[in-house]
Order: C-alpha cells, then structure tokens, then sequence
C-alpha cells in the first residue's frame, strides 16, 4: 500500500466515526452500518484493494504480510484479535492455531478505529485500552 493509500484509508475511515454496528453486515449495507470486518473491508476497497469479508479470512488472505506481534504498526496495518467470539481455519495458518473474532486498523499514535458492537459502532480507541481486555488479545497482524 502506498502512502497516499495509507493516508486516505486512514482519512476515510474518521470519516466514519459513530457509523452504526450490525452484526454480519454485508457490502451492501456501507456506508450505513458496519460489522468489524465489513468495515475493514469496505475501507481498503475505498483505496483500490479487495480484501475477503471475515476478519477470518482477510488475515488468512495470501496478499499483505504478517507482522511480529509487539512489533511496531503502522498506519493501515490490520491487527486481529481473539475477542470472546471466534472462528478456526488452522489450514490457513500453516497449521497454527489461530483464533480470530475481531479485526481493528491501526491509525498511528497508539489508535485503532473500529466496528464494536458492544461500543454501537465505529469508534476510536487506544489500542492499549481495547487489549487490556483479556478477550481482545492480538492475535495476528497483518501488512498490505
């Protein structure tokens, strides 16, 4: 992803900020409501990348590469999380066992924004606040 890209996914995604929560949210119903992963992708589709529509499968997802988990992140880096629903598809993780229910952008400065149901949508946050939560441990993370 380019710099430009990076700056108006991030740019784009503030936009969004207050956008309702619906759980399942399909493409067809941004920009009006969002679930984690729907807002992800309709956010990087905004800057000319497709990515898959589960949080699941856009780590799974062969483009981007992963990044060490307590390495640094940058502006658009997707981070996934177990939170306290998860899915399993080890195939797509070499056979690691990877439990992801929720994914988040990174924005910079210690921020993510997100879709949180429990939050009634799309908000900014402390990444350090959301992994105090021991359901929302990072998981995986990943760089297109």
């Amino acid at each position: 992803m380019t710099e430009e890209q990076k700056n108006n996914l991030v740019v784009h995604a503030k936009k969004l900020l207050g956008t309702p929560y619906r759980y399942g949210a399909a493409p067809e119903d941004a920009p009006g409501a969002f679930d984690c992963s729907s807002f992800t992708q309709y956010l990087f589709a905004s800057v000319g990348i497709e990515i898959p529509r589960s949080a699941i499968l856009q780590a799974g997802d062969a483009n981007g590469k992963e990044l060490t988990i307590g390495g640094e992140f940058l502006p658009g880096d997707l981070l996934f999380m177990r939170s306290d629903v998860g899915h399993y598809k080890d195939g797509l993780f070499n056979g690691r066992k990877i439990d992801i229910g929720h994914v988040v952008l990174f924005v910079g400065d210690g921020m993510i924004l997100h879709a949180k149901s429990d939050a009634g949508g799309v908000i900014e946050q402390p990444l350090a606040e959301l992994v105090a939560d021991p359901a929302y441990g990072i998981v995986y993370a990943k760089r297109f």
